[in-house]
């Protein structure tokens, strides 16, 4: 029941269908969740210890979550379009992933949207687990600054190496990024060495240092070994919509991952 309704809370997170593709400009931005609100009819249950950034950015979105508790991680990511006069989002998720499994088939969902003063709420009327039927409302604070960079927008890894002195090795891998806001996060569902597939995750702040230079700093991630630092990137534009970067890690390795931007 915990994965289940881990992953049901993540698919849930992602809604709705409309015919008017009217674009709310408030939504477009950074947001963290601050709390999932599960109704089963006759009581609420509310989760406070997930960790989820969720990103509005153009006409793409992503959201990233792990679980302290457990690290288990999730991430999804896709077009949205909003209507104003029903206050309502449409979200078309084109890949999304959560522990060891993913989804890469399309799938669209609804989001009832209530703009507050320092963010939004979304809820789900109906939502199907274990053959019953809850109800999921999501509470969210808005978060970033005005700040805009080429980077900003959501991004799909075209391909990405590791290159350990002279032995290169091709990640295997489905690896997604969003920056925004003066955030960023990424999203990865990947097979280890031992070909055990999982989901990773990881997100913070960045800021340029220069025209081919960022610092990310990881407040959340997967895996512990960057949650809470800094690293820097370097970076190389292709036009608006390519770039690719290239990391020095602790372990001594060079990482090169090339990104195309999400179209519609």
């Amino acid at each position: 029941m915990k994965n289940l309704l881990f992953a049901c809370l993540i698919s849930a997170a992602i809604s709705c269908n409309t015919s008017d593709e009217k674009k709310i400009p408030a939504m477009e931005g950074t947001y963290f969740m601050n709390m999932q609100t599960l109704n089963d009819g006759k009581k609420d249950t509310k989760y406070t210890d997930l960790k989820q950034l969720k990103m509005y950015t153009g006409q793409f979105f992503m959201y990233t979550q792990v679980n302290p508790k457990d690290s288990v991680s999730a991430f999804g990511v896709g077009s949205y379009t909003a209507n104003n006069d029903s206050g309502t989002v449409t979200e078309s998720v084109i890949y999304s992933a959560t522990d060891s499994s993913f989804r890469d088939d399309p799938a669209q969902y609804v989001l009832n949207i209530t703009i507050t003063s320092d963010g939004y709420q979304q809820v789900i009327p109906e939502i199907v687990m274990d053959s019953s039927n809850y109800k999921l409302t999501e509470d969210y604070k808005r978060s970033g600054d005005s700040t805009k960079t080429p980077l900003d927008g959501v991004w799909k890894e075209t391909h990405s190496v590791v290159i350990n002195g002279n032995d290169t090795t091709v990640n295997q891998r489905v690896q997604y990024k969003a920056y925004y806001g003066g955030y960023f996060m990424f999203g990865q569902y990947i097979k280890d060495s031992s070909s055990k597939s999982r989901t990773g995750i990881g997100f913070g702040t960045f800021k340029m240092i220069s025209n081919n230079e960022i610092e990310e700093t990881d407040l959340n991630s997967t895996y512990a070994i960057i949650a809470g630092h800094s690293f820097k990137v370097k970076i190389q534009m292709d036009g608006p919509d390519k770039y690719s970067q290239t990391i020095l890690n602790g372990d001594g390795t060079t990482g090169i991952e090339n990104y195309e931007r999400l179209k519609k």
